[in-house]
């Protein structure tokens, strides 16, 4: 019996996202859109791939944004990232390395602008959040069994 490939880490990330509790961020640096390249013959895309990726990249984003307005470090956005990647690229290096690639662009969007907190780094914190756990929710709708 073939073992449906989504995403119990998924749900997770997106359970976190929706109940993660605000902090303070800079100016909104919108994370790119970005498209994942073919995978090679011996893996097999998902038709949610793309937004898989985005869904890391968020990820990302979150947690640098979290951990720089929050007086104490927190680890749970890349943990629930890390949980997805086993999840869903178990036995495929190439999505994997696709996959955490989006987590560390996600991050290094606003680590290379952002390095104190401000009322506008809470601003897109919310919204990567809310962007966050919306496509969770679309994907889990769409592609979960």
């Amino acid at each position: 019996m073939i073992e449906p490939r989504f995403p119990f880490g998924l749900l997770l990330a997106g359970i976190l996202v929706v109940t993660a509790a605000g902090a303070t961020a800079q100016e909104q640096q919108p994370a790119s859109q970005t498209t994942a390249p073919s995978p090679d013959s011996a893996e097999k895309p998902t038709p949610y791939d793309q937004r898989l990726i985005r869904l890391a990249e968020i990820l990302g984003s979150v947690h640098y944004l979290r951990n720089l307005c929050l007086d104490q470090a927190e680890d749970d956005w890349r943990r629930s990232a890390q949980e997805l990647i086993d999840k869903e690229a178990a036995g495929e290096p190439k999505r994997r390395e696709r996959i955490t690639a989006a987590f560390n662009r996600g991050y290094r969007t606003f680590a290379s602008v952002y390095t104190r907190c401000t009322e506008p780094a809470t601003l897109a914190e919310e919204r990567y959040r809310a962007e966050g756990a919306t496509l969770a929710s679309e994907i889990v709708a769409r592609f979960g069994n």
